[in-house]
């Protein structure tokens, strides 16, 4: 609220138009964006629309004569919607445009500057007449708070409560914007614009007055010559840069904040509270209104079916894209085709002639591909069960395979010392066959298509780009690897070591993310990967015939649950869109849901 002093001119102050010093004055506390239009001749009366709708629409301002003086009478009643009219105050009492208030006859004191943030200079603030304020917000910098507060206001489209809010800020800043706006019209021979610029919106901040009278010059100055004359570099050239400068002069470099600071603030606080919530498994963001907190028994603890379809071990289990279906395969040659809303057998795919060890979804679930230790790596389609395509170009194990990212080609990995890589199209061409002389245990391409990674039998994993097909890095680990998954932003690659660890790897910066320890491996292949609603959670199967799930942020161990009867849990798989479902695949010849 801006304090505005309504009386008869006066020679003694530029806003009294009275003659006589010892004329009375009231004042009335009215928002910045209500202030009126002075004439040089005097005070004017102007109709405000309220900002804060039909309550205070149509208000004008009162002239003397219809202003109430304490102490006298009038034969009127008492305006039922009047504003707080403010008593007297002695000699020396500032108002916040600057001014002091002429009382008792007396005259003003010498105008001043208010400081920066609404404070006086002597570093008190009258803002709303209370004491000074902490220097703190519950031990936050009081400022900083302010600041982020007024700028996430404007972001909000909250104008008014923002204007109000920084309207501690200081007249300086507000007058090199002002002074921008006022030479931008200027440019564009907007002259009337331009005046009211200089009356209504410069004039009142009574900051450098030279500087105003120089800038009321240049409204006849002709616009070759405006740039001249004002020292001014234009409206789309560096005098908005130069303006930024001389804001810079009146803010620290330390509140010139980033935009959207709060926006930001508020997503670390959100992820922080999630990645302390050993049970987050929902994509819903938590609530800003109280600390969050997901129950455990939301969590998938128990088993919910048990598919008993094989007749052998089961050492692999993948869902579609979609969720709404499961592929399963294993030792006793089959690979099952699943749909996961009553689990029944959508079709049985019947062709290797040895155990099947992996299987993987195109991008549109449409088709599939399967990889046996008959050396053949076989491509079906989802819908018919009808086999498309069959490479038989290895001549050891097929361990592994990954479509790329447009669905139109793929890549086998083998144990073929000479052939471990090779890129297929879905006619059976190859496209390319990587070199190295090591053998591939498995393999992975990553979401955005940028990457295929590929780990070795001998402790190491392998980063190609995928687009020029060079190989980036390859990097040695502490085990021999047996399982590589990347994670669905394309970031982070999850290696499953054969001594029973698990890491977390930056791709871009090859920099050790985090370890998972716990799970018992050392003579098995077991398939760890990524799980929950937002990948929050890393799940792996054991030889002891458990599954552990930890959280992928913090490294706890959430769970160790028991449910196959024997032998080694082979392959886990989380359901994409159901994040209460993931499915285990286990030497006991069962998949667990």
């Amino acid at each position: 609220m801006l304090a505005i002093e309504l009386a008869h001119s006066s020679p003694y102050h530029p806003y009294i138009a009275s003659d006589d010093p010892d004329s009375l004055s009231s004042v009335v506390d009215i928002p910045d964006s209500q202030i009126p239009t002075l004439a040089p001749s005097g005070l004017r009366r102007r109709r405000s629309s309220s900002p804060l709708g039909s309550a205070t629409a149509g208000v004008t301002l009162p002239t003397r004569e219809a202003a109430i003086l304490p102490g006298r009478s009038d034969s009127r009643s008492p305006s039922p919607k009047r504003r707080r009219l403010a008593t007297m105050r002695p000699d020396g009492i500032k108002t916040e445009n600057g001014f002091s208030e002429a009382s008792n006859g007396s005259f003003p004191s010498t105008p001043r500057k208010v400081g920066l943030n609404g404070s006086s200079s002597n570093g008190s603030s009258h803002t709303n007449g209370s004491r000074k304020p902490s220097s703190t917000y519950y031990g936050h910098n009081r400022e900083e708070v302010s600041r982020i507060l007024i700028q996430s206001l404007y972001e909000l489209g909250y104008t008014d409560s923002a204007s109000k809010l920084i309207s501690e800020s200081g007249n300086e800043m507000l007058f090199y914007l002002r002074q921008q706006k006022f030479l931008e019209l200027l440019e564009a021979r907007d002259l009337a614009s331009a005046l009211g610029v200089l009356r209504q919106e410069l004039t009142p901040l009574n900051f450098d007055v030279e500087r105003l009278h120089a800038l009321s010059s240049l409204l006849m100055c002709p616009t070759e010559i405006l740039h001249e004359q004002a020292g001014w570099d234009g409206p789309v050239s560096s005098s908005r840069e130069r303006l930024l400068g001389e804001l810079s002069k009146s803010i620290s470099p330390s509140v010139m904040i980033p935009q959207h600071r709060l926006a930001h603030l508020l997503d670390h606080v959100k992820h922080t509270q999630i990645n302390n919530c050993l049970y987050h498994n929902t994509a819903e963001p938590p609530s800003l209104y109280s600390d969050h907190m997901c129950d455990r028994n939301d969590f998938p603890l128990e088993v919910s079916a048990r598919l008993s379809h094989h007749s052998d071990e089961v050492w692999y289990c993948e869902f579609s894209h979609d969720g709404t279906k499961l592929v399963t395969a294993g030792k006793d040659h089959h690979v099952l085709i699943y749909d996961t809303s009553d689990f029944s057998v959508l079709k049985r795919l019947t062709d290797h002639e040895e155990g099947v060890a992996f299987a993987s979804w195109s991008p549109d679930d449409s088709k599939l591909i399967t990889c046996s230790q008959d050396k053949k790596a076989r491509v079906w389609s989802v819908e018919t069960g009808v086999c498309l395509l069959t490479i038989n170009h290895h001549r050891q194990p097929v361990t592994a395979a990954a479509w790329a990212a447009d669905g139109e080609s793929f890549v086998t990995a083998s144990l073929d010392a000479e052939s471990q890589l090779r890129h297929w199209s879905m006619r059976g061409q190859p496209l390319h066959s990587w070199k190295g002389g090591f053998r591939v245990q498995d393999c992975a391409i990553s979401a955005d298509g940028r990457r295929l990674v590929a780990a070795d039998t001998e402790a190491k994993i392998h980063v190609y780009n995928f687009i020029t097909y060079e190989e980036e890095y390859s990097l040695p680990l502490p085990s021999k690897p047996t399982s590589v998954a990347i994670s669905q932003d394309s970031l982070h690659v999850l290696i499953n070591l054969a001594e029973g660890e698990i890491q977390l790897v930056n791709m871009e910066t090859t920099a050790l993310v985090r370890q998972f320890r716990g799970q018992k491996q050392g003579e098995f292949v077991i398939r760890s990967t990524f799980g929950g609603a937002a990948e929050n959670f890393i799940v792996s199967g054991s030889e002891d015939s458990k599954v552990y799930i930890w959280h992928k942020e913090n490294g706890n161990l959430v769970e160790t649950l028991e449910g196959h009867e024997k032998g080694c849990v082979n392959s886990i798989s989380w359901n994409p869109r159901d994040p209460g479902m993931f499915a285990s695949a286990g030497d006991d010849e069962s998949v667990r849901m």
